[in-house]
């Protein structure tokens, strides 16, 4: 069941009842059935939040939440993203027939530098177009798509030696936490154990103010 998370509460019921009783009826059928299967969902929602906020049910949640495999976001897997776009690069150009090999230096670090929202789906989609585009053997940065090509990288970087441009420990602490949100897809159950924290404190220092002046 992929994206269980955006599954409406009156669905949610019914498929709890599923998998409470194991019994299908199936489309057009009188009859429920017996069935016997292993059901994997995958969702990249934080349930755990969808349960507090009431938009999920808790006790589809502790249903479903047997084994739990948390996968970063493509973004925090850097080794991946080359792997996966060569991956695609060869499986596209054979499909399509276009003698496309490689990507230049200056594309790589545009793979390397972007956030990909979209996860894997969103890389290979950027590599079919690349491909699609492409009209020498190695795809330039030219080949990529515009959200790619002109992406500014957010990573935290502290520079220069005036104290007027320095911040503070908190705003500091601050800026790190919501760097980690966000290599994190937003999870914030996955946030808070890279962070060595629980979820209430991390709630906690979302929400603290930002300091002006």
């Amino acid at each position: 069941l992929d994206e269980i998370g955006e599954m409406p509460l009156e669905m949610q019921v019914k498929l709890l009842r599923v998998l409470q009783e194991r019994k299908v009826r199936p489309v057009g059928g009188d009859d429920e059935l017996p069935f016997a299967a292993r059901v994997v969902c995958a969702t990249n929602r934080d349930l755990e939040t969808e349960v507090e906020e009431g938009r999920f049910r808790q006790d589809l949640f502790y249903r479903v939440n047997v084994v739990s495999l948390e996968v970063p976001p493509l973004r925090a897997r850097g080794g991946d993203i080359l792997l996966l776009a060569h991956h695609f690069l060869r499986r596209i150009a054979e499909r399509t027939g276009k003698e496309v090999t490689t990507f230049s230096a200056d594309a790589t670090r545009k793979l390397l530098d972007y956030d990909w929202p979209g996860n894997v789906r969103e890389l290979e989609n950027g590599v079919e177009r690349a491909v699609a585009l492409a009209r020498l053997s190695e795809i330039g940065v030219d080949d990529l798509p515009a959200k790619i090509r002109d992406h500014q990288s957010s990573r935290l970087v502290i520079s220069g030696d005036d104290p007027a441009e320095l911040v503070t420990m908190s705003e500091m602490e601050r800026r790190y936490v919501r760097r980690v949100l966000e290599a994190c897809g937003g999870n914030k159950t996955h946030a808070a154990r890279v962070l060595g924290i629980d979820r209430r404190s991390l709630y906690r220092r979302l929400e603290e103010p930002t300091p002006v002046g």
